[in-house]
């Protein structure tokens, strides 16, 4: 089943497990040690188009460094059982939450590495339906998308932030 996976581009590692939540959440820390620079860009997608799919193995080929993904994300099962508005996670109907992830230990590299998922967010964007990404895995240069990252809750969330955090204590994402 995982062939044609790894038959599109040199396979630079590989996990295929059942795993308990925490450990998928700690599952590439070692890769990030601290001091590591970094750079991400996320998306949403209802579906993997043929052209969404050539863009991701036309960029993952290039990936520039042992640490650089993506990480397409699953939204299905429980995240899909909820309603939009009933918690701050407003892209429910989408089924896929795609995050590339330049990570790289040189600052003379900055510019290439961010080059790279600049490069590969711009490919793949024109197939996500120009909605939000995911708000945890936004860089400083996306504080634009903040309404599309909360899609139909922003104007509720801006709503609760301004009542409860007025002076703003809490704006580092």
């Amino acid at each position: 089943m995982l062939r044609p996976l790894r038959d599109a581009a040199e396979v630079k590692a590989e996990s295929v497990a059942l795993m308990p939540f925490p450990a998928m959440q700690c599952a590439f820390d070692a890769l990030v040690p601290k001091g590591m620079r970094n750079y991400w860009k996320a998306d949403f997608a209802t579906e993997l188009t043929d052209a969404a799919i050539a863009a991701h193995v036309e960029h993952g080929k290039r990936t520039p460094n042992v640490s650089s993904s993506m990480h397409l994300h699953p939204i299905n099962g429980a995240a899909r059982r909820v309603g939009a508005d009933e918690t701050a996670f407003g892209h429910r109907d989408k089924r896929f939450a795609p995050v590339i992830v330049g990570i790289w230990p040189d600052p003379v590299d900055d510019e290439a590495n961010t080059k790279w998922v600049r490069d590969y967010y711009a490919a793949i964007h024109p197939h996500s339906g120009g909605t939000g990404g995911y708000i945890n895995f936004m860089s400083d240069d996306d504080d634009d998308r903040a309404a599309d990252n909360y899609g139909v809750n922003y104007a509720r969330l801006s709503t609760v932030k301004a009542a409860y955090d007025p002076d703003n204590i809490f704006h580092v994402n």
